[in-house]
């Protein structure tokens, strides 16, 4: 019996292998986004410890993959990070989020004094992986409008990150930074800032903020900082020669790169809100105008 060979690609186009590789890896994606989503909702509602709980291991393990896949750093740093984070998350399980970022701010001093070697990269390692904490502690504590304000930002970080990666493959055209990330492309960034407002504007509507303009606006501007977030990520492990921050997510990479546009969304809607309704009104600070 002969078997036919598969045909040839055209110029230009993936051939069959890499056509099939796509498909499982997009594939994996889902999984692996059906898996854990529910997981981050399901704490969201429950909100006290398992919330923060939930936060302060994914900052750990930000941070884990920073300080050692990505930067190498001696144990030193390592060590001091996760017990920053650790204490900061303790702290906000109690309910003082302001204090946590305190503590937050204590360990980024003490990373400042107590390491030399790489560190500006090993501080800033901290403070970013110090965003995946800080960021939904802050929001969430708010009694009115915390659970709200986290759903709106998953809605309008989760859509810019499917649309975007949908998008960009099916319309493809300009690069968006190739020289950062070469797949990222203008039509990718700009379905994904689109569905990133319908997303949030359809959670906020559903939870009756008022004002839904501004919330539009707010899903616009934190669409495009989650996109920025992603374009941060990739430019660091360019910089260290670094495909994956880890392998934890199958699919997905590590933490870092299934939270990057997130924490980087979740620390500028943390900051506004803050500044608008302060502490302890920082979601409803976030949402209502």
């Amino acid at each position: 019996m002969s078997h036919d060979a598969p045909a040839p690609a055209r110029p230009g186009e993936p051939s069959a292998e890499k056509r099939s590789e796509k498909r499982s890896d997009t594939l994996i994606r889902v999984v692996s986004a059906v898996v854990l989503a529910p997981l981050a909702i399901a704490a969201v509602l429950v909100g006290g410890w398992p919330f923060v709980l939930f936060w302060a291991i994914a900052a750990i393990g930000v941070h884990w993959e920073w300080s050692s896949e990505i930067l190498r750093a001696p144990r030193l740093p390592q060590a001091i990070g996760a017990g920053v984070l650790a204490f900061a998350g303790l702290v906000a399980g109690t309910g003082r989020p302001g204090l946590a970022v305190l503590v937050l701010a204590g360990g980024v001093a003490l990373m400042a004094v107590a390491v030399r070697e790489r560190r500006a990269w090993c501080v800033g390692g901290l403070v970013y992986a110090g965003l995946v904490l800080a960021g939904p502690a802050v929001l969430r504590a708010d009694p009115s409008f915390g659970v709200v304000a986290i759903f709106v930002l998953f809605a309008v970080v989760w859509a810019t990150d499917v649309l975007a990666y949908f998008g960009g493959r099916a319309i493809g055209g300009p690069k968006l930074a190739p020289s950062i990330s070469p797949g990222k492309t203008w039509s990718g960034g700009v379905t994904g800032a689109v569905g990133g407002v319908v997303a949030g504007l359809l959670v906020a509507a559903v939870a009756g903020v008022p004002n839904l303009l501004a919330v539009a606006v707010l899903g616009l501007v934190l669409s495009c900082v989650s996109q920025a977030g992603d374009l941060f990520e990739s430019a660091v492990k360019r910089r260290f020669g670094v495909k994956d921050s880890s392998r934890i997510i199958p699919g997905h990479g590590g933490l870092m790169d299934r939270l990057d546009g997130f924490l980087a969304a979740a620390g500028a809607a943390a900051l506004l809100g803050a500044m608008r309704g302060g502490l302890d009104g920082a979601a409803q600070g976030l949402l209502v105008w």
